[in-house]
């Protein structure tokens, strides 16, 4: 847990907590239910994906951080962030930049060289955001659906 001003930084562990950073996470992942999120969410924790939830003064979930730590032979031990969202009530605050610079510290804290990520192509806010924030563009990622 860690504090930045008014908000506070945690990493969610249980259902309930899962369930209160919900509204914010359908923002970005609509095609998943309350349900579902929670269910897959802990899932993925018990592989290692972490669920962080920046909150505000009130204790209103406001921005949220699905990550893992990996390790790849072309870019080593890195932190890979999954989902990074912020309430879009509550844009243009810093808080986005907050929970960013949150996840750059903790990567370096676990012994980390870098933090990536995967964005879609249609999210131009999020690349504008980004990249104001220091992260370049380094290639292309590739996938295929497998029936």
């Amino acid at each position: 847990m860690s504090g930045t001003g008014t908000v506070r930084i945690a990493n969610a562990t249980s259902a309930a907590e899962l369930r209160a950073a919900w509204p914010v996470v359908a923002q970005l992942r609509p095609a998943f239910d309350e349900d579902r999120f929670v269910v897959q969410a802990l899932r993925q924790i018990e592989a290692g994906y972490r669920a962080t939830v920046l909150v505000d003064a009130d204790g209103v979930p406001r921005a949220y951080a699905g990550w893992r730590v990996l390790e790849f032979l072309a870019s080593g031990r890195h932190v890979y962030v999954d989902d990074l969202v912020t309430d879009a009530a509550a844009r243009s605050q810093g808080l986005g930049a907050a929970l960013l610079d949150w996840l750059k510290a903790e990567a370096r804290r676990l012994g980390c060289t870098r933090l990536q990520l995967d964005s879609g192509t249609q999210r131009k806010d999020a690349h504008a955001f980004y990249l104001r924030e220091g992260l370049r563009i380094e290639g292309f990622h590739f996938g295929i659906a497998l029936d």
